[in-house]
């Protein structure tokens, strides 16, 4: 059974105190960060790019997933890794099926783990072909640009669909994950729980990160 995983998602924290979050974290035992990547093209926000990412990587030696929401994401791979990401998931909206293999191998040529993402009405069925060349696979629960949105139900179709084809396979979910939603997206499959406000708004983060991550299917 693949251990279930809870990562702070950066984009809820606090960056006027950014190395103090990135402590947070640390001692509330997460071993994963997830830092959104956001190009105001492919979603409508703008978020940060491989320089901070190079000075979160100074700060912390937890694992940093960066989730690149760009509408050329193959443009900035290597910088990202450069800068210090450890996977790198790209949107197969914007990739599209005629150059995903070619993708895959890309942003794996850079020493990353790789990953797949999903938005909400995205059949990730389609996409199963590519899946055994992948490191995980993350299904968007909400519609990304924003944190704090409400958890689109929906969504757990896919995941048991793809949990039930590839039971070896990390899957994670980003988008309004918390204690209300964490144990139906376990239960469906997903291993790996993105939190935002969940996690950042908990009086008790470690408390928080224990609780979820002794969830079971």
């Amino acid at each position: 059974m693949l251990p279930i995983r809870v990562l702070p998602s950066l984009l809820s924290a606090d960056f006027t105190r950014l190395g103090e979050e990135l402590r947070r974290c640390e001692a509330a035992s997460a071993r994963v960060l997830h830092v959104d990547v956001m190009d105001a093209h492919f979603v409508p926000n703008l978020t940060l790019g491989p320089f901070i990412v190079a000075h979160m990587r100074k700060a912390t030696r937890l694992e940093l997933d960066v989730h690149l929401m760009m509408t050329d994401p193959l443009r900035y791979a290597e910088d990202f890794r450069k800068a210090g990401a450890d996977a790198i998931t790209i949107h197969v909206e914007a990739v599209g099926p005629r150059t995903m293999a070619k993708a895959i191998q890309q942003v794996r040529a850079t020493g990353a783990k790789v990953g797949l993402a999903f938005n909400p009405d995205t059949d990730p069925r389609l996409w199963f072909r590519f899946m055994d060349q992948v490191d995980l696979v993350m299904f968007m629960t909400v519609y990304p640009g924003f944190g704090g949105q409400a958890f689109i139900p929906e969504v757990r179709d896919f995941i048991r669909a793809t949990r039930a084809r590839f039971p070896a396979l990390d899957i994670q979910v980003d988008g309004g994950i918390g204690r209300a939603t964490a144990a139906d997206v376990v239960a469906d499959g997903a291993n790996r729980l993105v939190c935002g406000n969940a996690f950042f708004s908990d009086a008790d983060p470690a408390a928080f990160v224990r609780e979820l991550e002794a969830l079971r299917p």
